[in-house]
């Protein structure tokens, strides 16, 4: 496409001349590697892990990023990027402050959805929705301690989700915190800890060409089993 300067302007480059006009235009193809359905584990964590890993493994910044889905008490849907920390058969583990937002949402709603993107390797999107229930206190303690002495001191100083009057006010939180404790360790505070997302549904999506990619559901039965079909994209 041409600006008005009858400049030309690469598909998907991103300047400050960009309109609703030149979004309309981008376009990405995908490629046409085909994710089949004998390409799926038994065991989906097998193949979101696998993904994750390749993800990492072609450069992608923070692949275990996710945005996490959850639903406050007026029906109204909420989306944030958390981090990914724990991965293993029973579910996706995150961290945060638990009388923030979102604590606050799976307080009254203990339910939530996770979204992964991954542009490389191959173009890549993992749905999963499920129940969340809180780690362990041995859990949380041992992944605080495990985080840098600054990470530990912002999220225990951080009344995170409220309003504060500016930075300044946030950075003597911290200064504060951080005189008090001196060399010694940084207490846990007792509302930060972890949420495990349990999964009963996945949903693989691979980018094809033409836009007809592959997608496939993953939903576990009242056995345990996991029932796969395909979807249209």
């Amino acid at each position: 496409p041409r600006t008005g300067s009858g400049e030309e302007t690469p598909p998907c480059a991103y300047d400050r001349r960009m309109s609703d006009r030149t979004f309309s235009r981008l376009r990405v193809e995908y490629g046409d590697e085909p994710l089949r359905l004998e390409d799926l584990p038994a065991d989906p964590i097998e193949l979101l892990r696998a993904w994750l890993a390749a993800a990492g493994e072609a450069g992608v910044s923070e692949p275990n990023g996710m945005v996490l889905s959850t639903c406050a008490t007026d029906g109204q849907p909420h989306g944030r990027v958390v981090l990914l920390k724990h991965l293993d058969a029973r579910g996706l583990v995150f961290f945060t402050n638990k009388e923030s937002a979102k604590g606050e949402q799976l307080a009254a709603n203990p339910r939530a959805a996770a979204t992964f993107w991954w542009p490389s390797p191959r173009a890549r999107q993992v749905r999963i929705a499920g129940v969340v229930e809180h780690t362990s206190e041995a859990e949380s303690e041992a992944y605080f301690r495990d985080r840098p002495r600054r990470a530990q001191l912002c999220s225990a100083a951080s009344p995170q989700s409220r309003v504060v009057p500016d930075r300044d006010s946030l950075e003597r939180l911290v200064d504060e915190l951080t005189q008090r404790t001196g060399d010694g360790p940084v207490p846990r505070p007792p509302h930060w800890g972890g949420y495990r997302l349990v999964p009963h549904t996945f949903e693989f999506w691979q980018g094809r060409d033409g836009r007809l990619h592959d997608r496939f559901r993953v939903v576990r039965a009242a056995d345990g089993a996991f029932h796969r079909e395909r979807l249209a994209p």
